[in-house]
């Protein structure tokens, strides 16, 4: 045990891993608090939907070279969750199959892309790493953290002043809109921010695995805990423990970031299942 502290320690100098903690911290929140909305409102599979269009345009960018990634990809996946929006609404399309046209189209354009204007010489691990994720959130740069800690007080601030309008939002939009708000318009927003949240979370965990961030913790939480409020702050404290705790196994252990992190919200939710059984009695 000692030895692990100071390997810790003797990593925690270098300003990789602080980095790479307060990236993972910071993304690991802003996706708990969307993801309890997005679970309650039965819409948690638009980060699968939304983070294939984000490999299609990071696919793209990569071709064409682009100086700033993250720049393409982010307007490209906030059109994405707007359109997908737009189309979910459609009598014709309904939001599930929206979404999973969407998925499996972006999905296989990125990588149509990427084998035919190839511009590497491993296609095979460009693919596998941005959609599983890879050691790249160990390589951020001082401007890509400062974008995501932009980003990232944005979204927390957007939740923090629209909470109230979140809330009704997710329980009852009719509700809503009988008092005068207009509904469209926040789903629209937390669309948005969801885009932006994946965007941010690709370097973290990969395209295919961004859901999870979205997902476990909201479902850890709604295990034990029964008001809106309490499941957002206490998703959040178990978003940030799981990317905490998976960044640093992966670090000690030289395991992938993105399937560690995963694994530890994959066990966190079995706790907290057996929790909330023990509970009910």
């Amino acid at each position: 045990m000692s030895n692990m502290f100071a390997k810790l320690q003797f990593y925690m100098v270098y300003p990789f891993v602080r980095y790479a903690l307060a990236v993972g911290i910071l993304i690991a929140l802003c996706s708990s608090l969307l993801g309890v909305t997005l679970v309650l409102k039965r819409f948690s599979f638009i980060g699968d939907g939304l983070s294939h269009v984000a490999f299609g345009a990071m696919a793209i960018a990569t071709i064409l070279k682009v100086a700033n990634v993250t720049l393409f990809i982010m307007p490209v996946t906030i059109i994405a969750a707007i359109l997908l929006l737009r189309t979910g609404q459609n009598t014709k399309i309904k939001g599930d199959a929206a979404i999973a046209m969407l998925s499996v189209g972006a999905l296989a354009v990125g990588y149509l892309f990427m084998n035919v204007f190839s511009v590497s010489a491993n296609i095979s691990g460009d693919v596998c790493s941005t959609l599983f994720g890879s050691t790249s959130i160990l390589t951020l740069t001082k401007g890509e953290v400062v974008l995501c800690i932009v980003m990232s007080v944005l979204v927390v601030a957007f939740f923090c002043v629209f909470y109230n309008r979140i809330f009704a939002v997710t329980f009852d939009e009719n509700f809503t809109r009988a008092t005068g708000k207009n509904a469209s318009f926040y789903n629209l927003l937390i669309a948005v921010i969801t885009a932006v949240i994946i965007v941010l979370a690709m370097n973290l965990v990969g395209s295919l695995l961004i859901t999870a961030l979205l997902v476990f913790p909201a479902l850890s939480a709604m295990r034990i805990m029964h008001s809106f409020k309490s499941v957002v702050i206490y998703s959040a404290v178990l978003s940030v423990l799981g990317a905490s705790v998976g960044i640093l196994m992966s670090i000690l252990g030289s395991a992938p970031v993105g399937a560690t992190i995963v694994v530890v919200d994959m066990v966190l939710f079995f706790v907290h299942y057996i929790m909330g059984i023990c509970l009910r009695r």
